[in-house]
């Protein structure tokens, strides 16, 4: 009997402090970071919006400082809210602070393991991102400048055209920009179905990673065993990425064939192929890492002008400005190219501007996450905790750039730096905006997007006039500029708009340079490249 009563004994002391362990998850320890209360098991779970995310973490920025916590389940999101956070835990501290959190989710399910964008810091990173660096570095960018040139005259053109579907003729110019660098082929048209599964597809995948269900599996890993009937999130993530598997395999390994067969234009699956055969990874990992550049290419620098036309739609005084610098330059015969970039000083500045104003990563996108405990303002950051680097509030932060939802490019007429310099800037304070992010994982295609970003907001301002949209009563349609779409990258809602030619004289500039272009450049038949333009310049 005895015996009987030290084991319930025991039992019950085994399991009040199991108990009190399980009721210990989600508490935030007195030693982190301050952030919202927190209720046991869950944390701060329940809290988080699921939809327009940026506001309520902007509002907690407010109330609880510039570095704050989140207790989710098992996990620890520390959220980094001011240039100064940013420039010393994400830029000086990067040794620390590169890594990834685990995202079952998006890395295990939507990309079994393969996309570089959430893998953890490693060998293998770092290998990827030098493969992605001698893509896009500043020396090797200046060479894609004929790229695009060509797909801005075809997006000037579609503009002129079709000037209702001009969100298809953006995608369509960063696609094509970016399928051109890394896979050697151009995209002609919008009507191309690997153009809307890829746009589609992120836009999916985006989505999927911004749902409460995910939040839950990521953060109380036991849920992984349910099925999928159970947990649709789980089953959505798997056909997507079966999907994407075989739209980034059919890509990467048409450009081994013309590697093979000596008919591939110089980019970068032929630098891959080469690492391929030096270090033997297989063809699903060269497949996920061309196919990512290209979703994020495509997807980011799209996104960032759909912002830039409307801007100039709610903002006539900016775009009339912009034009007359243009005009200044230019005059109407000509076109602005790379070489009016120091003259051009003010559209530089709209670029900018629309960079800080519709950040395309909202959030930061994907957080990165500690490989060590450390102290931060007093506070313990510990080891294996996601950092958020809180985009939307760093780039509205009043004190950076007051009346922050005004679009005004005159904020950076003292700033003559490009991306890359700002963003290197050992003072966080004078650093542009912060939607490329910070550290090592800082974006790598900085410097081609900055040339795609200057050609398309100058040539648009060149040759079109943005204004709003007339209802059926002849009433203007102004769109609210806060509705944004939703997920980790984001644009504003889909809108209409009237775009018109400035005159038939740039109209038929606008012709011209596209026929020439066409005539002298283009297969006939394919709309490929005649010759390489990077080997002929």
């Amino acid at each position: 009997m005895e015996r009987l009563y030290v084991t319930a004994a025991v039992l019950a002391l085994a399991l009040s402090w199991a108990l009190y362990r399980l009721l210990q998850v989600g508490r935030r320890p007195k030693d982190y970071p301050p952030g919202p209360p927190t209720i046991p098991i869950l944390g701060n779970i329940h809290q988080m919006p699921s939809k327009d995310a940026h506001l309520q973490f902007e509002k907690w920025a407010h109330e609880y400082g510039d570095v704050y916590s989140l207790m989710l389940g098992t996990k620890t999101l520390i959220v980094l809210s001011s240039d100064e956070a940013v420039k010393e835990l994400l830029d000086r501290r990067s040794v620390t602070y590169s890594s990834r959190p685990e995202l079952y989710i998006g890395q295990d399910l939507c990309s079994d393991g393969l996309r570089m964008l959430m893998m953890g810091y490693g060998p293998q990173w770092r290998s990827l991102r030098k493969m992605v660096h001698n893509l896009l570095n500043q020396n090797v960018a200046r060479n894609y400048v004929p790229y695009q040139m060509l797909e801005n005259k075809q997006m000037l053109y579609d503009f002129l055209e079709t000037p209702n579907d001009f969100l298809k003729h953006i995608r369509r110019y960063s696609n094509a920009l970016t399928t051109s660098m890394v896979f050697g082929w151009r995209t002609p048209t919008y009507e191309d179905e690997a153009i809307v599964q890829l746009f589609d597809g992120f836009a999916e995948f985006s989505e999927i990673n911004q749902t409460g269900t995910a939040a839950l599996i990521d953060f109380f890993p036991f849920l992984r065993r349910f099925p999928d009937y159970i947990l649709t999130t789980q089953k959505k993530a798997k056909d997507l990425h079966r999907e994407e598997r075989a739209l980034y395999l059919r890509h990467w390994l048409r450009a081994k064939k013309e590697i093979k067969d000596g008919t591939i234009s110089q980019c970068f699956c032929v630098g891959m192929a080469e690492a391929q055969e030096k270090d033997k990874f297989d063809d699903a990992l060269a497949a996920y890492t061309s196919g990512t550049l290209l979703e994020a290419g495509s997807d980011t620098t799209s996104s960032t002008l759909y912002g830039f036309v409307l801007a100039m739609l709610l903002y006539p005084e900016v775009q009339k400005e912009a034009q007359q610098h243009i005009d200044k330059v230019c005059g109407d015969n000509r076109m602005p190219t790379m070489d009016d970039w120091e003259d051009l000083h003010y559209i530089r500045c709209v670029m900018k501007e629309t960079l800080r104003w519709m950040p395309t990563t909202i959030l930061g996108a994907v957080p990165h996450a500690t490989t060590a405990d450390d102290t931060y303002k007093g506070f313990l950051i510990p080891k294996g905790a996601g950092i958020m680097n809180n985009v939307w509030t760093i780039n509205n932060d009043p004190k950076r750039a007051p009346n922050p939802r005004r679009f005004d490019p005159s904020r950076y007429k003292r700033d003559y730096l490009g991306l890359f310099d700002s963003a290197s800037n050992p003072d966080g304070s004078k650093r542009d905006m912060f939607t490329f992010g910070a550290g090592r994982r800082i974006c790598p295609g900085m410097h081609v997007a900055e040339r795609s970003l200057f050609l398309g907001i100058a040539r648009v301002l060149w040759a079109f006039d943005v204004a709003p949209a007339l209802d059926a009563s002849g009433e203007k349609i102004i769109p609210d500029q806060e509705r944004l779409t939703q997920g980790f990258v984001c644009m504003p809602e889909e809108y209409n708009c009237k775009i018109t030619p400035r005159s038939e004289g740039r109209a038929e500039r606008v012709r011209s340079e596209w026929r020439k272009a066409e005539e002298e450049l283009l297969d006939a038949k394919t709309k490929q490249w005649v010759e390489n333009p990077i080997l002929r310049s």
